[in-house]
């Protein structure tokens, strides 16, 4: 449970390798969050997150999670709360995908979809419930601003985010008077090893300042926080566009 001052002591990551999850973790274990789990694929980059973790004080402890295994998600996440409760879970797990091979690949595109909603659906779900038992806690849920209007350059990525970001709206609205908070991050493109290789977008942003985000959103308890913030404003616009307009939009940006 957060102490006193309303800091978080623990933290549960799923796709515990990424680096937004890595940097809110590192960030969370400079302030007073001294048991964390990751939990993911196993990999190299976890394992030294997690070290890198460990020599920041933290009591770390890695866990085999695999988002399409979504039958096994209850064997695997809900014995975590019996050992002891979790303040907060952070679900940082997703895949880009190639939006033209996809397109050409439906199978390819099946496997974007599974991961970023149907995975996030169930483990969510899953840990909603044990943060229910436990009458407290907060469920971070990691959208992005692809999620607010589709484009032809990734509209897979970006139709998954959006079912993600309307699960997680109305999974905060249900969970109302349990004690369990749901905040939704929308960040805008993210220099990390997802998008290496890609193009930068206007406003583009790193893993760092998203967890600095997310570190502040749980601060105030917000149910959205955007990152840049500014970018609620540049959305706000952008939603209303008609749908010519936006497309001249997005082909100045290409």
């Amino acid at each position: 449970m957060k102490d006193s001052l309303g800091s978080v002591q623990s933290l549960l990551v799923l796709g515990g390798g990424s680096d937004i999850a890595l940097a809110t973790a590192r960030r969370l274990a400079q302030d007073k969050t001294k048991r964390i789990i990751l939990a993911g694929r196993p990999s190299e980059r976890m394992e030294a997150g997690a070290d890198l973790l460990r020599g920041l004080g933290a009591e770390v402890r890695v866990v085999e999670f695999d988002a399409l295994e979504f039958a096994g998600h209850d064997d695997t996440l809900a014995p975590l709360f019996a050992e002891g409760d979790i303040d907060v879970v952070l679900l940082a797990f997703g895949v880009l995908g190639d939006q033209a091979a996809d397109e050409r690949d439906p199978m390819a595109a099946a496997k974007v979809a599974q991961t970023n909603y149907v995975g996030a659906v169930t483990s969510s779900l899953v840990v909603a419930e044990a943060l229910k038992k436990q009458g407290h806690g907060a469920l971070v849920v990691l959208s992005s601003v692809a999620a607010e209007r589709g484009r032809k350059d990734n509209f897979i990525y970006g139709s998954s985010k959006a079912g993600l970001d309307t699960f997680a709206q109305g999974l905060g609205d249900a969970l109302q008077g349990t004690g369990v908070h749901v905040m939704v991050v929308r960040p805008g493109f993210v220099e990390s090893k997802m998008t290496a290789g890609r193009p930068k977008s206007p406003m583009s942003t790193t893993p760092e300042a998203v967890a600095e985000g997310i570190v502040d959103g749980l601060r105030r308890d917000a149910d959205l926080i955007w990152v840049p913030a500014q970018l609620r404003y540049v959305f706000s616009g952008l939603r209303h566009l008609p749908r010519p307009a936006f497309r001249k939009v997005v082909e100045k940006q290409a």
